[in-house]
């Protein structure tokens, strides 16, 4: 599945001499939006291999949401393992979770700290069973492999944006564009710690690293899923602007990320820059 690219005209990229573009993954699939299909699309052997699906996430996680999905809709059976005590009723995304037949356990913060210890792998291997572990955000070298295709459908565009939240969207789509284009990852997180990861994930996928990227860390508004009335009043204005609703934690980040860098000269005159609407 590929997504469609439009070009946004807006004049704080064009008084810059900057041509900007959106690839709209967010339109591939309703359920499997942008970046979780393609970090899930070769998961889903090892998935369907074991029976079950056991993952991480947030109690508002897109991922959690978009695994649950995938396993109504290519038959194999998920786990999730929210952070933080049950409440209830469940948020929408959890409930949404359940409907598609994810079960859901629950970590408190200390014990989610260390989600990927082999003493806490293997005591929920004890009470679950046998399956397919992903990690939190789906970021694991099956899911790089798929967001390096999102790097070979983008040719001719000199700087590509992405959001980055775990780091394998950026680490994919960084190894698959072609020599001479750049990625520029917006970090939705504060702490600085992005760039360490995305090696690490090529370093697993590829055995060293590829493509030349960065991870841009100044653009993310307090932390993840955290909000400020600039962020909010940027959502309005984009909407108003362009007809398009940015979601608050990943894509609206990055493109005041995108918007600012342009307005002040961070990319060349004539620049051709492509900013992916993950979903």
């Amino acid at each position: 599945m590929t997504s469609p690219v439009v070009e946004l005209a807006d004049e704080r990229a064009a008084r810059r001499g900057v041509r900007l573009f959106l690839k709209r993954d967010d339109l591939i699939h309703p359920e499997l939006p942008g970046n979780k299909w393609r970090k899930l699309k070769h998961n889903l052997g090892p998935a369907r291999e074991h029976g079950t699906v056991l993952t991480f996430g947030g109690a508002y996680s897109n991922h959690i949401r978009a695994t649950a999905a995938a396993g109504r809709i290519f038959g194999f059976a998920t786990i999730g393992v929210i952070r933080g005590e049950e409440h209830l009723p469940l948020n929408d995304t959890l409930a949404y979770a359940e409907r598609m037949g994810m079960r859901l356990t629950y970590l408190d913060r200390a014990a989610y700290r260390r989600k990927h210890e082999p003493g806490v792998v293997a005591a929920l291997r004890e009470r679950w069973g046998g399956f397919h572990l992903l990690p939190e955000g789906g970021s694991n070298a099956a899911a790089v492999r798929g967001c390096a295709e999102l790097g070979a459908e983008v040719p001719g565009y000199d700087v590509v944006c992405c959001p980055c939240g775990t780091g394998g969207t950026l680490a994919g789509l960084a190894a698959g564009l072609a020599p001479g284009q750049r990625a520029l990852g917006f970090s939705v997180l504060k702490g600085g710690f992005l760039h360490a990861e995305v090696e690490r994930l090529q370093r697993e996928t590829y055995g060293g690293l590829r493509g030349a990227w960065r991870v841009e860390d100044g653009f993310h508004f307090g932390g993840y899923a955290r909000r400020t009335r600039e962020l909010d009043a940027f959502i309005a204005d984009f909407a108003e602007r362009h007809g398009i609703v940015l979601d608050r934690v990943y894509t609206a980040k990055m493109m005041s990320g995108v918007l600012t860098l342009a307005e002040r000269g961070a990319f060349p005159e004539g620049a051709r820059v492509l900013a992916v609407i993950t979903g």
